[in-house]
Parts: structure tokens; sequence; C-alpha cells
């Protein structure tokens, strides 16, 4: 590491300002802080906050990601076997998903970075770190029959529409992967809730099988929401426990596995990132919800689905772990973040349950609460405030 901090400290006059590369300084800024932490110190007036900054925490959730993608890959082969009835070993299936995947995420990375690049260079800031991690979630959260072109347009206009727009990392209001799904669920909604796109159907460099051009698979929650019909895999096959619980079942590529996603929120609850309050009270809230709904409607299949089936199929796992407790768009308050998470579950079930066309709820409810934030914590706030007057008022 000495030789490189050597070789960067030669260069960095380049791009200082009067350097021959001085346009490209927020680059070598970008590369140079995500490998060394800064130097710099304030002269006057700073509040340390933390010993940690924004790009270690960025770190910390990409390699708690990391569980998630790698299932993800491996799955994206073993349906791909599956659904063709043939047999392919550990290394094939990971290998085949592996190069299904690998794509996406340079086309995710490519356009969103090569736009904070852009946006860094005009507004003469250093550039951002937020899209470490949106740039891995926007192609995990898709199905694997996602187009990359499409990919692209919807990560351009999340970082976009949804971040700079906003004044950048720590600005925006929602969630920008859960923009860039968003954007691909209403602009291109074939692409995101058809049958067909949620198993590889094409071999790639002699790794995976050609399946035939009408192959359809459901996922479970769709199968949930058809009138009670069983959930299959798939082969057809009927969808174990520990199938679902492991990841092996069709879905968006890092959102089946829960064991994955367990790991993951291990770390990040660890390390401190995420809020326990709010991932706690995402899950109290969707048990809340199911039973609420199990009870009181029996003629709805989706309603009938148990509680514990909800929590592990679709999104809600990822979403609970990664998405509902992003530290920008949740809830700051500490009472606020239990309201905020209950009010992410509970709506996820209300939708998945009362709109049988959009069996997954996920998404769209915390972007709801993602909007909602800002509120809550103002009346808590302002509860807060009212309270010490009226214990002052008492006083006097």
């Amino acid at each position: 590491m000495k030789v490189l901090r050597n070789y960067l400290n030669k260069i960095k006059p380049n791009f200082e300002e009067g350097g021959k590369l001085s346009a490209l300084r927020s680059v070598f800024d970008g590369m140079e802080t995500f490998l060394f932490v800064p130097n710099d110190t304030a002269k006057s007036g700073s509040n340390i906050h933390d010993a940690i900054d924004s790009k270690r925490i960025m770190s910390f959730v990409v390699i708690a990601l990391l569980p998630a993608l790698l299932v993800g890959m491996y799955n994206i082969g073993f349906q791909n076997y599956l659904a063709a009835g043939k047999e392919g070993t550990l290394v094939e299936m990971f290998l085949f998903g592996l190069l299904v995947m690998l794509p996406k995420i340079i086309v995710s990375y490519g356009v969103g970075l090569g736009i904070e690049f852009i946006a860094a260079q005009l507004k003469k800031e250093e550039i951002h770190e937020g899209f470490l991690v949106s740039g891995l979630l926007i192609p995990m959260i898709v199905p694997v029959g996602c187009p990359l072109w499409i990919i692209a347009i919807a990560t351009a206009f999340a970082v976009i529409f949804a971040k700079e727009v906003f004044g950048g990392t720590g600005m925006n209001i929602v969630n920008v992967a859960l923009i860039a799904r968003a954007f691909i669920f209403f602009a291109y909604p074939s692409v995101i809730s058809g049958d067909s796109v949620w198993v590889a159907t094409e071999s790639i460099f002699g790794l995976g099988c050609d399946l035939p051009d009408g192959y359809t698979c459901a996922t479970a929650l769709q199968l949930a929401a058809q009138k009670g019909a069983e959930i299959t895999n798939a082969a057809g096959g009927v969808l174990a426990t520990g199938d679902m619980i492991s990841g092996l079942m069709p879905g968006s590529i890092g959102e089946t596995s829960v064991i994955a996603i367990a790991l993951g929120a291990v770390l990040l609850l660890w390390s401190g990132v995420a809020s326990w309050k709010v991932m706690l009270s995402v899950f109290v809230g969707g048990i809340a919800m199911s039973l609420l709904f199990e009870y009181t409607l029996s003629d709805n299949p989706v309603a009938q689905v148990p509680f514990w089936q909800h929590l592990i199929l679709g999104g809600f796992c990822f979403g609970a772990v990664f998405m509902a407790t992003d530290p920008v768009t949740s809830a700051r308050t500490e009472t606020g973040k239990y309201i905020y998470g209950f009010g992410i579950g509970a709506m996820a079930i209300l939708i998945r349950v009362l709109n049988p066309g959009y069996p997954e709820g996920m998404m769209l409810a915390i972007l709801l609460m993602n909007v909602t934030a800002p509120f809550i914590d103002y009346c808590v706030v302002q509860a807060n405030v009212n309270a010490r007057a009226r214990r002052l008022t008492k006083k006097n």
C-alpha cells in the first residue's frame, strides 16, 4: 500500500488546479479517498460525529450485499438448469450466473458513476460515494431477464432525478435504487412483471441451457396471488420451504435468499451502519398486517398466505435490511424509526393483499414511507417540544 500511496502522491500535482489533468480532479479525488482515508482536517468549528466516514459506511454495505449477490449468481444458473431438466456442477451454475450478472453490474456502475463524475466536475465538487451501494443494488433488484439498455436508462433516470437534482448524496429524499426499479415497473411493466423474465433462458459461452422461447415461470408471490395456486419451482415441482429460505427459487437476483440477507443484516447491525429499530419494526408491521388479513379476508388467496411466508418471499427481507435502513431516506428520530419501519412492513402486505395484479409491495411501501419520513420526524419532535412546554407550564 505504501508503493501505491507514493505513486498517487507523485501524480497528484497533475490533477491540482493548473495541472494538465485538472479537468479530472474530481475523478482522481474520488479514487484517492476510496483507497485511503483523507488527510484533510477542519481548520476551525469542526464537530466530530463519528470516527468512520461515509465512504467506509458504503463499503460496509457493499460487503454486506456480497452474500446475497453470490447466492443470486448461483441461483441464476440453478434455475436455468432446473428449468431445462439438466444437471450442472456448482461451478458451472455459478459461472453462468456470473456471466449473466456481470454485464448488469458494469452497466449500472458505468452509467451511474459516469453521471456522478460529470456532475462533480460541473459543480467543482468531490465525487459523492453514495452510488457505490446504489450501483450494486440496482442490478440485484431487477429480474434476470431485464435488458441492459433498460437498466442503463433506469439508472440514469434515478441518479439524475432522484439524487443529483436534490444536491447529491445525503440530500435525496427517496431511495435511488428503488426509483430505478419503479421507473422500470411503470415504463416497461412487461420487463419486471411478466412470467418469462425470472429465469435466464439462453446459454453463454457453452454454459447454461437454451430454453424454448415460450418458456414462462412465475415467482412464488405471483403463484400465491393466482387464486391460491400451488407454489412451484422453475421445473414445475412443489417449492419446499428450505428452498424459499435458501433462495433457490425464481425472483429478483439478490432478493431470494433469506440466509444470505441475514448474514448481511448481522454485519450491518454489528457495524452500527443500519438501525435495528427500523429493521425490527418492518418485520413487526409485516407480521401484524399479515395476521390481520389472515383472519378477516378468508376469500383472498394472498391474505391466506401464512405470515412467515410473506416475510421470506419476494423482496420483503431484502427491503427490510438494505432499503428501509437507508440512513438518508429513513426517519432520523429514534421514535420515528419505529413508526417508519412499522409503516413499511404494514404497507407492503397491504399492497400485496389488496392489489393482486401487483403481488410485490415492498418497493412502493418503502418509497411511500421515504416521502413520509420527514413528516414523521416533525411530528415526533413537535410532540417532544409540546411535552416540555407542558412540563414547564406546570412548574411555573
